[in-house]
């Protein structure tokens, strides 16, 4: 079933949230026990797949990212790399922010992202505008992380709308290319003004 208005969806971090904060890396490497930066970077992301698609505890996370690098589980020090991780990716762009909020006057907008159970809990607290979004799916509590296309299937189920109402707004190539798979109209972000002008050519053809 087609939605009378179109619907904008959104990739949170790269496109209105930052990216993780910079020198995170080295700061979570030295609460981790000492290990390497680039070691310690490593296991972060070999890691980070179940915990995003929330397959994972966060419990489960830590330990599997310290137990790659032979280093204790304490959960001291889960805990301290726990709140580092969240805090490492809790900056908005404002600008974008507003931007997006002023679509729902002429848009559909809705959020998908890749993001674990209590990195959402904690960006939902933080960020009460994304309650009046008109959908939003986070990976860690849909268990579907982006580009697997469960992920694009749930919001189109959520919204009960067709794969051609939506345009995917994604600053990685690999998950528009999965949304356009389905049907969905894609743009890969690189900024504002280039999506601005995007949004001008695809709603008045719709």
């Amino acid at each position: 079933m087609s939605t009378d208005r179109p619907i904008v969806l959104f990739d949170l971090f790269g496109v209105i949230a930052r990216h993780q904060r910079p020198g995170a890396m080295d700061a979570m490497a030295a609460l981790s026990g000492g290990a390497p930066t680039d070691a310690y970077d490593a296991a972060y992301w070999a890691c980070r797949q179940p915990y995003d698609a929330g397959l994972f505890s966060a419990s489960q996370y830590w330990t599997a990212v310290l137990d790659q690098l032979s280093l204790p589980a304490h959960p001291e020090i889960i805990e301290k790399l726990r709140l580092a991780d969240i805090d490492s990716w809790s900056r908005v762009d404002d600008r974008m922010v507003a931007y997006v909020r002023s679509l729902r006057d002429v848009a559909e907008v809705a959020l998908l992202s890749n993001i674990p159970v209590d990195h959402a809990d904690a960006f939902l607290a933080a960020q009460p505008w994304l309650r009046h979004l008109d959908h939003v799916a986070f990976s860690g509590k849909i268990h579907a992380a982006k580009p697997d296309t469960a992920a694009f299937h749930h919001c189109i189920a959520a919204l009960h709308a067709d794969p051609a109402d939506f345009l995917f707004v994604d600053d990685r190539d690999e998950n528009v290319r999965a949304a356009r798979s389905l049907g969905m109209n894609g743009h890969v972000f690189i900024g504002r003004d280039e999506l601005a002008a995007a949004l001008d050519t695809w709603l008045p053809a719709r």
